[in-house]
């Protein structure tokens, strides 16, 4: 018969806690890819987080993008013109600097972000109003606690369409050299 461990006598067990990071980021991803259920069709997992890059950063350079997503500029190049002819994202060229290519996100693109990411806030809120208050007042202090650990800013209170900074892939990133920003 297998042995239950008592989670609380592992609080300060960096393995117990490892694996209870895990165990939780698997409904994450399963939220994640229950959101993008109804878009699948036309928007691939590494398209969307191109939207998302786009929706957080407005116009943005390719090869800024291509960073930020830690793919080949060519990569980002190929994925930019699915997302172009499927009418999600708008190309132009940098009139500063006609060697540049600055995408941006159309109003069908706006959308389908906005779309999943409210799909996954309904989501994920009802699996928290499963949690008693006590319960959901230790999720918060945990999960804020964690996310400042691993530099990740808060998400806005509420799908408003503002720009916001996508933490760990910003921190994560080399800096940029000067006459590449």
């Amino acid at each position: 018969m297998a042995e239950h461990k008592d989670p609380v006598a592992g609080q300060d067990d960096v393995d117990a806690v490892t694996r209870a990071v895990l165990t939780a980021s698997r409904v994450l991803v399963a939220v994640s890819a229950s959101s993008l259920a109804e878009v699948e069709d036309r928007v691939t997992l590494p398209q969307f987080r191109m939207l998302v890059a786009l929706s957080s950063r407005g116009t943005t350079k390719l090869v800024a993008l291509a960073e930020l997503l830690r793919v080949a500029p060519s990569t980002a190049m190929r994925m930019a013109d699915r997302l172009i002819a499927a009418g999600l994202v708008d190309r132009q060229t940098n009139p500063h600097n006609r060697r540049e290519t600055l995408l941006t996100l159309t109003d069908e693109g706006r959308r389908i972000v906005a779309s999943v990411t409210s799909r996954r806030r309904r989501e994920l809120a009802a699996v928290v109003e499963r949690l008693s208050p006590d319960r959901r007042a230790a999720l918060i202090e945990a999960l804020t606690a964690f996310n400042e650990a691993g530099g990740e800013p808060p998400v806005p209170p509420t799908d408003i369409d503002v720009p916001y900074p996508l933490g760990w892939a910003d921190l994560a990133a080399p800096p940029l050299p000067s006459d590449q920003r």
